[in-house]
């Protein structure tokens, strides 16, 4: 019995070393080594410190800047540490009810634009963190963010489309925009009407 058991502890003292400690620092040295910008977050820096991650949305409602798609998670929204969509299914009053108030919203920001508001402006994603929009939705935003920054529509488009990004290895997912680095671009670029 006692030779059992300390070749039980013994395999179970070189497992934990191998799976709690050689393998974990193995993956962290080669995720630093090849991809430190993503083993870190994809963080987003501004005059030196961290003010958010490409990876998970923020909130914007100024008319100034572009907004990101609605988020489900609670107590706020973009709560990290709380992803999470609606689970509201189509037929469900609330998720029309809240769709028709986001459309409303928009439509009252920007009253002169009379194109369809994209889905993606007004319904959260699965996680409730997405930092994407989709072209179409940096499209219909594009003449409030111009006039209410007093830029030509023309620069605004220009950044848009900078910010563009593409299909990942280009055919996974669909063309998108992420949100707070065109915001961030937007406060760089100094160039008024």
């Amino acid at each position: 019995m006692a030779a059992q058991l300390r070749s039980a502890l013994m395999v179970f003292f070189i497992l934990t070393i191998l799976t709690g400690v050689a393998y974990p620092l193995a993956v962290t040295g080669i995720a630093q080594l090849l991809f430190p910008h993503q083993a870190n977050g994809s963080l987003i820096y501004k005059d030196g410190k961290p003010i958010g991650s490409t990876l998970i949305g923020q909130p914007f409602d100024d008319p100034k800047y572009f907004w990101g798609r609605p988020s489900a998670t609670a107590p706020f929204p973009y709560n990290a540490s709380a992803s999470s969509g609606s689970n509201l299914g189509p037929t469900n009053p609330a998720l029309t009810e809240a769709v028709k108030t986001r459309v409303a919203a928009l439509k009252a920001a920007d009253p002169r634009n009379d194109a369809p508001v994209p889905v993606d402006l007004v319904t959260a994603s699965g996680s409730g963190l997405d930092p994407h929009i989709s072209p179409a939705a940096a499209e219909y935003q594009m003449r409030r963010v111009a006039r209410a920054r007093g830029k030509d529509e023309a620069v605004v488009r220009t950044l848009v489309i900078q910010h563009t990004e593409g299909r990942q290895l280009g055919l996974l997912g669909e063309r998108r925009v992420n949100v707070l680095a065109l915001n961030l671009a937007l406060d760089a670029s100094g160039q008024a009407r």
